[in-house]
């Protein structure tokens, strides 16, 4: 057959890449290889095949025989004509020399095979293995230096080199010598000063910042291709430079942080099935493959490693390999804590964000108040912009176990990050959406009537297109919502109610009693008994202080003013007991308890106005206009707006304006019932008072009040006042920044007069004697008093 392959012009070969060529010469010389290695095979099969055809030749018996017995007595009369004694010693060496060349040494004694058998075919790998002399134990064992592999058409063949060895008496003659050497002259070793040193350790950190910026610069360039750098980058986590260490882990440490918060995509990435592995996809794919699975690993490491500085400073275990204190484990720790927090917050869609909240949950309760602190600030932060309420569910869930396992002996305020749980406003949205009327479809009678057939066929997919579009858009996170918020708050509830049973005199039960108020509106009506006869007993008790007894009463009304009108429940208790409280209020600094207060008067008066008397409205307008003149103005201000609804909700309220008494008997100002104290037959002489209030607002607020709290004309107060709540002006003129609200006008200062004092005297010789006077030298002298006494007594 003739060869039809041309043979490639010199136009072609200049076109033909270098790279190919190379590649065209080294398998052209691998084939010649491969060619010389099968020729090297069938010579050595063909020698082999002669060697067993020579064992294969038989001899006589005979003859056998007769060699062996001429042999014998060979060696019979060497040995009688030649003792062992009367050898020469080169001889002797030699003899010896052949008989460790002997053929028993190297075959297996326990076979009566002969020598020089035929090679099986059938024989196993294990009995050619243990045919192989073993190596004595005096023998040296070769190192290797491994190579990289070499890899051709049979597979991979590993490489490896013999390491160079030198005799132990030249290294002993060596080590000798330089010890000799190092005895006759030592190099002083370099004493650095503590500016040199210092100068050094500036060095060495800003070569290891330069390095991170590169490597931090580099991977959020291209993060898909320098996803490796990551590792490099982590790898600096564990600095072993004692001068730079702790610095240079913390650096590590939050730009490891950022960076993750920048590269990190918007969804969760899952392992790949077995399936998806198998199957082949493009290049891209395969490369975004790479970088999720990278990304995610690096991730773990990562968190890893923070949770690892946490356990270390925790458990106080110095490490041997560690070059860092124990001292600095505090502050590796908090920066660990800060990277933890800042990703619970920037990642809660992203993969282990529920280790970060195992993490992170059980840290609020640590005795390091800087820790406690911020991991408060990243659940609360979680919380508010949890909109979904996936994570929101897995914190409530690790708060909840780790109340039970700490058997309720946990701060408080682990407790009261749940108040910033979104579920309230969720639920009110909800029913917004619920009350709004829908969208109405046209029945089929409508469309035949008034449509004609192409109208109902257009009309029938638009409305199958919008209930589409309807359900693509909200039902199923509404379902999604709906379900979170409710095993959220079934979860919230059980931890405050078995607080409540099991641990009432415990330091919980004020964030319980708060957080029943905040989430009392949702609590099934089942429970409303129940908690009721519970949150009296409470107060009832005597135990609890009276801002706890406050948010009992406030999660009372809670309950009646929400799904709780139903029921037939009489309040009046709660009412005796905050009217009873009043006067127990701090008027200090510490004055948050109104804002409570001013809450209570909300929901108790301004909510449930049909079922509250007169004589009870007007007993509450009485002490809390006392109240006003004992505490701060910021609560006077309050207090005041409150007493304002009053006025305006409940009719003749303006009975109080006048002297004129209304009924029989006399105001009880120290009874403790306010259907009973005959508060009718009493005048609002503090307002007066309070008109003359060095608060500003204070003073307008009571003018306002004796004008009898009009809605329009002189007496009015501004809209901005009137449209804002009790609560909301009590935390306006708040003056915990110890400022004034209204802010006070500054006074220009006056000028002081100006003394000269050299021309405040005409006279020339009163200024001669006050010169004088200014030059001499003050000497102090004894003063002898007795000297005194005895001249006068003599005189």
């Amino acid at each position: 057959r003739k060869n039809t392959k041309r043979v490639p012009s010199f136009r072609k070969l200049l076109r033909t890449s270098q790279i190919k060529l190379d590649n065209k010469l080294k398998n052209k010389q691998y084939k010649q290889k491969s060619a010389a290695k099968k020729y090297r095979k069938e010579q050595k099969k063909l020698r082999e095949a002669v060697r067993d055809a020579i064992s294969r030749k038989p001899f006589p018996l005979e003859e056998c025989k007769k060699k062996q017995f001429a042999g014998k007595q060979k060696e019979e009369e060497e040995e009688v004509a030649l003792p062992l004694d009367m050898m020469d010693e080169d001889d002797l060496q030699l003899i010896e020399d052949l008989a460790q060349k002997a053929s028993f040494l190297t075959r297996d004694i326990s076979s009566n095979e002969p020598v020089h058998v035929k090679k099986r075919k059938h024989e196993s790998v294990i009995e050619k293995y243990e045919k192989v002399p073993r190596r004595m134990q005096t023998e040296p064992e070769k190192e290797l230096i491994h190579l990289l592999p070499i890899k051709d058409k049979s597979g991979i063949i590993p490489q490896a080199v013999e390491k160079p060895v030198v005799s132990v008496a030249h290294d002993e003659e060596e080590d000798t010598e330089e010890m000799e050497e190092a005895e006759d002259f030592e190099e002083p070793l370099p004493v650095l000063t503590p500016e040199e040193m210092a100068a050094q350790r500036r060095q060495k950190l800003q070569e290891r910042k330069m390095h991170i910026a590169a490597l931090a610069s580099a991977i959020l360039s291209e993060p898909d291709s320098n996803i490796k750098k990551l590792k490099e980058l982590r790898a600096m986590l564990m600095e072993q430079d004692p001068h730079v260490a702790v610095i240079v882990r913390k650096l590590v440490m939050v730009s490891l942080m950022e960076i993750f918060k920048d590269i990190t995509p918007s969804y969760k990435i899952r392992p790949l099935t077995e399936a998806e592995k198998a199957t082949k996809v493009k290049k891209e794919t395969q490369k975004l493959r790479e970088f999720e699975e990278g990304l995610v690993s690096q991730y773990k490491f990562y968190l890893e490693n923070l949770e690892q500085t946490i356990k270390d400073w925790k458990q106080r275990k110095l490490k041997k390999s560690n070059v860092i204190s124990l001292k600095a484990y505090k502050g590796l720790a908090e920066v660990a804590v800060k990277c933890l927090c800042e990703l619970l917050v920037a990642l809660p869609h992203f993969n282990f964000h529920n280790n970060i909240i195992v993490l992170i949950v059980p840290l609020m309760n640590d005795p390091s108040k800087m820790i406690s602190e911020l991991c408060f600030e990243a659940v609360k932060k979680l919380f508010k912009q949890d909109k979904l309420g996936y994570a929101s569910l897995g914190v409530v869930k690790v708060i909840s176990g780790l109340v039970r396992g700490r058997n309720y002996d946990v701060r408080p305020e682990v407790l009261k990050v749940f108040l910033h749980l979104r579920i309230k406003e969720v639920e009110l949205q909800k029913d917004s959406e619920d009350i709004a009327p829908k969208k109405k479809f046209m029945t089929y009678k409508e469309k035949r009537k008034n449509l004609s057939r192409m109208q109902r066929k257009w009309k029938k997919a638009e409305e199958k297109l919008e209930r589409e579009l309807l359900e693509a858009e909200a039902s199923e996170s509404k379902e999604k919502k709906l379900k979170l918020h409710t095993e959220t708050l079934n979860i919230v509830f059980v931890t405050y109610f078995r607080i409540l049973k099991k641990a009432q005199k415990s330091p919980l039960l004020p964030a319980v009693l708060e957080g029943l108020a905040r989430f009392a509106h949702l609590i099934n009506v089942e429970f409303f008994d129940d908690l009721l006869i519970v949150l009296h007993s409470l107060i009832a008790s005597g135990d609890l202080s009276y801002r706890e007894s406050l948010h009992c009463i406030l999660s009372a009304f809670h309950i009646l003013s929400g799904q709780g009108d139903v029921l037939n429940i009489d309040p009046m208790k709660f009412y005796t007991h905050l009217y009873k409280t009043l006067f127990s209020l701090h008027a200090g600094g510490s004055n948050e308890d109104i804002g409570i207060v001013l809450q209570c008067l909300d929901v108790m008066f301004a909510k449930r106005r049909k079922q509250v008397s007169q004589q009870r409205a007007l007993a509450f307008l009485k002490r809390l206009s006392t109240l006003a003149l004992h505490v701060l103005p910021n609560s006077s201000v309050g207090i005041l707006a409150t007493n304002r609804v009053f006025m305006q909700t409940f009719p003749k309220m303006d009975l109080l304006l006048d002297n004129d008494s209304q009924g029989s008997g006399v105001y009880l100002p120290e009874l403790d019932e306010p259907e009973h104290c005959n508060a009718q037959n009493t005048a609002l002489w503090e307002l007066h008072l309070l008109q003359r209030h060095y608060h500003p607002t204070v003073q307008k607020f009571a003018a306002h009040l004796i004008a009898g709290a009009p809605t329009e004309g002189s007496g009015a107060l501004s809209l901005d006042w009137s449209q804002r709540s009790a609560t909301e002006l009590f935390e306006a003129y708040c003056m915990k920044g110890m400022t004034f609200n209204p802010p006070v006008a500054s006074v220009t200062p006056r000028r002081k007069d100006t003394f000269s004092q050299m021309d405040s005297f005409v006279d020339e010789e009163l200024n001669k004697q006050l010169q004088q006077h200014i030059s001499e030298t003050v000497v102090h002298k004894s003063l002898d008093f007795a000297k005194h006494l005895k001249e006068s007594s003599l005189s």
